[in-house]
């Protein structure tokens, strides 16, 4: 059981895919439409494209190569951001997002996006979903120089922002980094279950876990709720 009072909480860091954002279009990218048009252009069977691309992606996770566009585009010779402009359309916010940015703006929450998105993929989504102006700033783990999954990085992040752990906020939908961002004390951590419409929600048996971000706002008259 987690009890959020919100008069102690002054700051909420919110990952973007899968948390803010239907995770639907990554995974449908990633794995299906990205093999598709890289074995088109090899010549080859889609499954042979597949057998090879998905382990090369996997060598990359929880590294800063795991997002970034550019290194992919070089590595797999193809055009990366043209290709995700062409499924652009699966880009979807989740259902509550902009009540709960809504709520946070009103009641003078400071509200950072912080993401291990590429610069090029925040451009794509922030343009589709128009969600940037709900936030004081963004920042990308391309900036900051290590990925979440380190727990170095929200040391490094202080950096970038002035926020007090003990009154703070992270949403997240990877276990790995609200691992990381406890050990850095961070308090308040809540897991995002449904991260695709694709899939059923899927609890973490470590963190307290949310459907939707509805979950987080007060009965109107209330400040604090707690979260079974």
């Amino acid at each position: 059981m987690l009890f959020i009072d919100w008069n102690k909480i002054d700051t909420v860091l919110l990952d973007m895919d899968g948390t803010l954002l239907d995770r639907h279009f990554d995974d449908h990218f990633w794995l299906e439409h990205l093999p598709k048009r890289w074995s088109e252009k090899e010549g080859v069977a889609l499954d042979e494209a597949k057998n090879y691309l998905y382990p090369l992606f996997r060598s990359k996770e929880n590294t800063l190569a795991w997002t970034d566009l550019d290194y992919w585009s070089d590595r797999l010779s193809i055009d990366i951001p043209v290709l995700k402009m062409e499924v652009e359309h699966l880009i979807a916010v989740h259902p509550y997002v902009a009540e709960f940015l809504t709520f946070l703006k009103h009641h003078s929450k400071k509200c950072w996006l912080v993401t291990n998105a590429h610069s090029k993929t925040l451009e794509l989504k922030m343009r589709k979903t128009l969600l940037g102006p709900y936030f004081d700033g963004i920042i990308s783990a391309h900036q900051v120089g290590i990925s979440k999954e380190d727990c170095g990085f929200w040391k490094k992040l202080l950096s970038f922002i002035q926020y007090d752990p003990s009154r703070t906020m992270l949403a997240e939908d990877s276990e790995a980094n609200l691992e990381s961002a406890e050990k850095f004390r961070i308090a308040y951590l809540i897991y995002v279950s449904c991260y695709s419409s694709a899939l059923p929600p899927k609890p973490s048996g470590k963190f307290t876990s949310v459907n939707y971000f509805n979950r987080l706002i007060p009965d109107s008259g209330e400040t604090s709720v707690t979260l079974m």
